[in-house]
C-alpha cells in the first residue's frame, strides 16, 4: 500500500499591501510642555532628535481603540469586508495584559472574531516582523488577507523626569492590510537581531518588582500605578542604527533587485532625525527620493512609526500609490527588519 502523503498548502504567488490606516491621539505635547519636566531647551530637543511635538493618548485612547481606528481605515482603503480578514498580527510593547492577546479583542471589535489573532513583541522592528509573517501566511495559503497593526502607548512607559528620554516617545497606531497580488509587492524581508546589545534599550525593572510600589504622577499629570519606564543608552544605539542599519537597508534593496534611485520613498523607523539623515548619506540616497520625517510631529511611536509615516506620505502626496518604498525598523533587542514594498 502506498504511504499517505500530506497535501501541501498553496497560496497566492505574491503579496502586497492593499490598504493603510493610522490613528494619532488628540492630545498634542509640544516641546514647551516637556520643558516643564526636564532642564532643557526647545533648540536642544530639536537638534538632538528633530522632534517639535508628539501625541499622547488620553484615557479613552487605549491600545485596542487606537488599533481599531487605524485598522478600520486600512480595511476600507483595501476595499474588503472585515470578514475577509484571515489573520491579525499586532506588534506592540505597551499592551499590559499578559493574556489574552490584544489582537483577539481587536478582532472582536472589527467583526472578524474567528480570525487567527496574536501579538508579537519586537519593539520598533515589530511592524517589519509582522509584515514578514503576513507575507508568508498569504503565500503559504493559510490566509487571503492579513491585518498587520503596529500600536503603542509609550507615554505609559515614559519617565517624564529622565532628560535623555522624556522628549522622545509618542503614542499612536498604524495598520496595513496585506493580501494576494499578481506581481511581487513585498520584497524579501531582511530581519535579525544583535542580542549582545539587548541591554542598551530596556525597561527599568520587571513588572513583578514594580508591583506594590507607591503610585506616581504620569505625563498627563494624573495619578497612575507605578510602572517601569524605558531607558536608553543613546550613543551605542545611535552608532548601531547608523552604521549597521544602513547595511541592512542596502541588503533589502539588493534582495529586491532595486537601486536607491528607483525608490519612490524611504520610510525608516521614526527614531531620530539625525539617524535618518546619516542613513540617507550612507545609502547615497538621491535627493529626489522623498524621506519620511513624521517624527517631527509624532515622536517615536516604535512599532506604529512606519505605517503612520507611510499613511502621512500618501495623504500629503509626498509618495504615490504604486511607488516602491524602502522601509526599515530597528530598536530594543536589538532587533531589525527591512524590505522594499509597493505602496498601496
Amino acid at each position: 500500500m502506498t504511504a499517505a502523503q500530506i497535501r501541501p498548502a498553496t497560496g497566492a504567488a505574491f503579496s502586497r499591501i492593499h490598504g493603510v490606516g493610522g490613528y494619532r491621539p488628540v492630545r498634542v505635547i509640544p516641546n514647551s510642555e516637556v520643558l516643564g519636566w526636564i532642564d532643557s531647551s526647545d533648540e536642544w530637543i530639536r537638534t538632538r532628535s528633530g522632534i517639535t511635538e508628539r501625541r499622547w493618548a488620553g484615557p479613552d485612547e487605549s491600545v485596542t481603540e487606537m488599533s481599531v481606528q487605524a485598522a478600520g481605515k486600512a480595511i476600507a482603503q483595501a476595499g474588503i469586508d472585515p470578514g475577509q480578514i484571515g489573520g491579525i498580527i499586532v506588534a506592540t510593547v505597551s499592551h499590559f495584559k499578559q493574556t489574552p492577546a490584544v489582537a483577539t479583542e481587536i478582532a472582536l471589535k472589527l467583526g472578524c472574531p474567528t480570525a487567527p489573532a496574536f501579538d508579537i513583541s519586537a519593539a520598533c522592528a515589530g511592524f517589519g516582523y509582522g509584515l514578514n509573517l503576513a507575507d508568508g501566511m498569504i503565500r503559504g495559503g493559510s490566509a487571503e488577507y492579513v491585518l498587520v497593526i503596529g500600536v503603542e502607548r509609550l507615554s505609559d512607559l515614559t519617565d517624564i523626569h529622565d532628560r535623555s528620554t522624556a522628549f522622545i516617545f509618542g503614542d499612536g497606531a498604524g495598520a496595513v492590510v496585506v493580501g494576494p497580488s499578481d506581481t511581487p509587492g513585498i520584497g524579501k524581508v531582511i530581519w535579525g537581531s544583535d542580542a549582545t546589545q539587548k541591554d542598551v534599550i530596556t525597561q527599568t525593572e520587571a513588572w513583578d518588582t514594580a508591583l506594590g510600589k507607591p503610585d506616581a504622577i504620569n505625563g498627563a499629570g494624573e495619578q497612575a500605578p507605578h510602572w517601569p519606564a524605558l531607558r536608553m543608552d543613546g550613543q551605542p544605539v545611535f552608532r548601531w542604527a547608523v552604521w549597521e542599519m544602513a547595511k541592512v537597508a542596502q541588503q533589502a534593496l539588493d534582495a529586491a533587485g532595486v537601486t536607491a534611485d528607483q525608490l519612490g520613498a524611504f520610510i525608516p523607523h521614526q527614531a531620530n532625525m539625525r539617524i535618518t539623515d546619516a542613513m540617507i548619506k550612507a545609502l547615497k540616497l538621491p535627493e529626489s527620493v522623498p524621506v519620511a520625517r513624521d517624527i517631527a510631529e509624532t515622536g517615536n511611536t516604535s512599532a506604529a512609526s512606519i505605517p503612520l509615516a507611510m499613511e502621512r506620505m500618501l495623504q500629503t502626496g509626498e509618495a504615490k500609490s504604486g511607488d516602491l518604498a524602502l522601509i526599515i525598523g530597528f530598536g530594543a533587542g536589538l532587533v531589525y527588519a527591512a524590505a522594499v514594498v509597493t505602496l498601496p
